[in-house]
């Protein structure tokens, strides 16, 4: 693919610290890259100058797009004063009607501070896994829960949610995020795994997680602080998070977000950072990458395949958020574009496909909004690409 060794965005300055360090041989530059980027004096090259003539010759937008703001929805989805929706999956086509599962709680948050065993510490505790349908991505009837809570003393009796859905050979999977209370600072999450033929349920859930964080943390004093720490460990040795399975060339990949003991702020916001576990069978057991951390940046997860590799967006925290990201092998991930104003949370509308267009899969899908600190409802996004500018009533193409 044409694009695969791009390493720069046009809006980053990432990476550069190495080549602003050391003496450097200066590049041969054609008349026709100095046209082009505009560069006055080639004796004296900036940094930035110095990375944009790294770029490909064929530095192109079709992975640039712009995205629209958020719509209410229409039926049982529109916003509801007291209940919580919110993360919704990816929006899946079954026959003549639109899927989404996504997380369910009620009431207001109390946080940390009161009763941990009775209250609710976060909008996405004590959630359940609800669903809903539609007939035309506007207008949603809640169908009920797809997957409760367990009973106590099992690994997700507190809380399920921030599920994704993936249909392979007719079965239907759930994996979501799981809390076993007591829901403290300190608890590690975990992901689980529910399975169907039908996308209506019944659902079987996996006995146990089929994803944990890397136990190789050491916390600093019994005191329930995130960020006292001996030993930080991995990326993802607090929390995983956002779980998304794709099948991918005969096997499956589970990508997550990484939550690390002793997180800190960087140059780039949260130390967020996305990982990805591979299995034989939809059910796992899931393995663990050698290469991870896959990225540097992120929070939730949105990936989808594209022209034999697979795409993902990369929002919120860290170094390189707000790019869209490219891997050959579904591991090493270049970046394509640089992008603003991505939704939290996105549901991809896996109808869409992007087998000619890279980004067509986000023409349109799911997202949601916080209505307060409280509350949170589902929204639908739409985009549109960005292929030329010009200014009313201007003639000729700018591409």
């Amino acid at each position: 693919m044409k694009h695969l060794f791009r390493v720069a965005s046009l809006s980053l300055v990432f990476l550069s610290f190495s080549m602003m360090s050391c003496k450097e041989t200066e590049p041969s530059i054609s008349q026709s890259q100095i046209d082009k980027l505009g560069i006055s004096d080639v004796t004296h090259l900036s940094a930035a100058s110095k990375r944009a003539l790294d770029w490909p010759k064929d530095l192109g937008n079709e992975w640039f797009l712009d995205f629209q703001g958020l719509k209410p929805l229409k039926g049982d989805l529109a916003y509801e004063e007291g209940v919580v929706r919110r993360d919704p999956s990816a929006v899946l086509k079954v026959k003549d009607t639109y899927y989404v599962w996504y997380s369910r709680s009620t009431g207001p948050t109390q946080g940390f501070g009161g009763d941990i065993e009775n209250e609710k510490v976060f909008p996405w505790d004590r959630c359940d896994i609800w669903y809903a349908t539609s007939q035309d991505g506007w207008t949603w009837k809640e169908q009920g829960v797809a997957v409760k809570r367990g009973e106590k003393g099992s690994y997700d009796d507190r809380s399920v949610f921030t599920t994704e859905i993936m249909e392979y050979d007719g079965v239907y999977y759930l994996c979501y995020q799981t809390v076993k209370s007591p829901y403290v600072v300190r608890v590690k999450n975990q992901v689980g795994l529910a399975w169907s033929d039908s996308p209506n349920g019944p659902w079987t859930k996996s006995a146990e997680p089929i994803l944990s964080p890397a136990d190789n943390g050491i916390w600093k004093g019994e005191e329930q602080n995130r960020f006292s720490v001996e030993k930080k460990g991995d990326f993802d040795s607090h929390k995983v998070h956002d779980p998304c399975i794709l099948p991918y060339k005969g096997k499956f990949y589970l990508y997550y977000k990484g939550e690390q003991m002793g997180e800190e702020i960087t140059w780039g916001g949260r130390q967020i950072r996305h990982g990805v576990a591979i299995a034989d069978n939809p059910k796992g057991p899931y393995v663990k990458s050698p290469f991870n951390p896959i990225s540097n940046s992120g929070h939730e997860i949105c990936v989808w395949p594209y022209n034999g590799g697979i795409a993902s967006l990369i929002t919120t925290d860290g170094p390189e958020k707000n790019t869209i990201q490219w891997s050959a092998d579904g591991v090493n991930f270049n970046i394509m574009a640089s992008i603003k104003g991505a939704p939290h949370a996105i549901g991809l509308n896996r109808e869409l496909t992007s087998e000619q267009d890279p980004v067509q899969i986000m023409d349109w899908g799911l997202s949601h909004i916080y209505n307060s600190g409280d509350y949170q409802s589902i929204m639908r996004f739409e985009s549109r690409k960005i292929r030329e500018h010009k200014a009313i009533g201007e003639k000729g193409n700018l591409k």
